[in-house]
């Protein structure tokens, strides 16, 4: 195969021992997935099955996970969630076009390989991949290695990216903790837990992320609904918080430019529990309240970042609300076989625009965005609302507060009941209430039906997005509890015509009842 153009990227790591080799195999993994090719080269002891072992347990989560040198079935396939990996040996093979034959010609799409003695297969390898050399260094101990560590073609950058993950764990003094992985999001961002002892910390991987052509008037969508593309906004939205005593994590260390983050770990206490899980009614009255003191408050549209550096929160304005709810032009009808044309598109952007025209002048605060349950954590020890944990929030915009209450009691991922969801919502407008008799509680009711049927709507064609773009099809699950919930908001009298374009334009197949 033709090399890419771009050129190979390598560093070295010593390796004294095993727990070394499976702190840079898991440091790889926080930065590979689905489609990376890895390869292991050296000699016959030089420990590449050792490596891909490693990596295998930190992906499973399973220190103990039984990962058996393939070179007698040449290939050992493993089911790791929503990843998959197939661990290779070639030793055996004599020929390259040996390869068709085990499966491995061309390799199959989506799935992450890892391939011991890749020089057997000689031209048949994929031009962008990682090959990892690793060599005896007796010098250094009887088990001590060098991996010099090569990215090619698109690969490369990722190489680029473990040995700036590397550095900047060295200069924190975190390079010997011990890696955990942890679950990712829908993001380019990935996390691990770091452990030292009996203490542990959250290392952030937040790469500036690219989301798209510029063809929203010259923005990415990223950029043009105010998706954080780096981590400065997660500081200072973090710092915000903390300063007006809410409980965001402290940030230990942080290379904004390389956006990487080491944060205090909240643990692992949720706001939902069971199977299928189901709110926790004591958490979600916190919650809450949390929301409505936030809420009470006077915040400031612009929060220091460093030293001479501030971070303007932007605001959620009609156009960015528009472009999210536009996805369900974009992909979710489009994945129900509809084309929309062009007076289905102006009618729908003319009806929203009006919708949300209307609430525009509601007073603005921030808005955290994904206010719902797998970003908050139980904080047991802390009092009143700093028991309540609250994670991503990066996206912080300045816009209507019943937003992110819509997030937290119509969460897409968890059933929130409708009678749970009318007692947290009474308990909020109590509270604001209470706080500021001037609350308009029958205005507040009219703003959350509005959110909550755009928030879903957008949710609709994010879903459908990370389906048909990603790769990511687990998402569709939501959809049905979506539609549970955009049903509940378009009950709403003020949401009447909303309702009707509906129930005209949506097959009634994609319309659960």
């Amino acid at each position: 195969m033709t090399e890419p153009a771009n050129p190979p990227v390598s560093f070295s790591v010593a390796l004294a021992n095993e727990t070394a080799t499976a702190q840079l195999m898991a440091d790889l993994a926080l930065l590979t997935g689905a489609g990376d090719v890895i390869t292991l080269t050296g000699d016959l002891g030089a420990g590449k099955t050792a490596a891909a072992r490693a990596m295998l347990r930190y992906l499973a989560s399973d220190p103990t996970l039984e990962v058996p040198s393939p070179t007698f079935t040449l290939v050992q396939d493993y089911d790791l969630g929503p990843l998959s990996v197939l661990h290779a040996d070639l030793y055996r093979i004599n020929d390259p076009g040996e390869l068709e034959e085990i499966g491995l010609a061309p390799l199959p799409q989506g799935v992450m390989a890892l391939i011991e003695w890749p020089e057997r297969a000689a031209g048949m390898l994929p031009p962008s991949r990682i090959d990892i050399a690793l060599t005896h260094r007796p010098a250094m101990g009887s088990g001590a290695r060098v991996a010099e560590i090569t990215g090619f073609g698109s690969a490369a950058a990722k190489v680029a990216r473990l040995e700036s993950l590397r550095q900047f764990l060295d200069l924190a003094g975190y390079s010997d903790a011990r890696r955990e992985r942890m679950p990712g999001d829908a993001s380019t961002r990935s996390y691990a837990r770091l452990h030292r002892g009996n203490i542990s910390t959250i290392l952030m991987n937040a790469p500036k992320r690219p989301d798209g052509p510029a063809a929203y008037d010259g923005k990415s969508y990223s950029a043009a609904v105010h998706l954080a593309e780096d981590v400065k906004p997660f500081v200072a939205i973090a710092g915000g918080l903390r300063e007006r005593g809410f409980s965001a994590p402290e940030i230990h260390h942080a290379d904004l430019d390389s956006g990487l983050l080491i944060t205090e770990d909240f643990g692992t206490a949720l706001f939902v529990e069971g199977s299928p899980p189901a709110p926790i009614a004591e958490r979600y009255q916190a919650a809450a309240d949390m929301l409505a003191a936030l809420h009470g408050d006077p915040l400031p549209d612009i929060l220091p970042i460093a030293p001479h550096i501030d971070y303007p929160v932007p605001v959620f304005s009609t156009d960015a609300l528009l472009i999210e709810i536009g996805l369900m032009l974009e992909w979710y009808l489009p994945d129900r076989g509809i084309a929309p044309n062009d007076n289905l598109r102006a009618d729908f952007v003319m009806m929203w625009r009006r919708i949300l025209d209307k609430i525009a002048d509601t007073p603005r605060t921030w808005v955290l965005r994904d206010f719902h349950s797998p970003n908050l954590i139980w904080l047991e020890n802390r009092e009143a609302t700093r028991k309540v944990g609250i994670l991503d929030f990066q996206d912080a915009v300045l816009g209507p507060a019943a937003y992110d209450l819509v997030s937290l009691l119509q969460d897409a991922r968890v059933d929130v009941p409708e009678d749970i969801e009318l007692a947290m919502l009474t308990r909020y407008v109590r509270a604001r209430k209470t706080a500021d008799p001037a609350f308009d509680p029958g205005a507040f009711a009219e703003t959350y039906a509005v959110m909550s049927a755009q928030r879903n709507t957008r949710l609709l064609g994010t879903f459908a997005r990370l389906n048909r773009r990603d790769g990511k099809p687990q998402y569709l699950a939501h959809q049905p509890r979506v539609w549970r919930y955009l049903n509940r908001s378009l009950a709403h009298p003020y949401l009447a015509s909303l309702r009707s374009w509906y129930e005209t334009n949506v097959p009634a197949p994609a319309r659960p009842v």
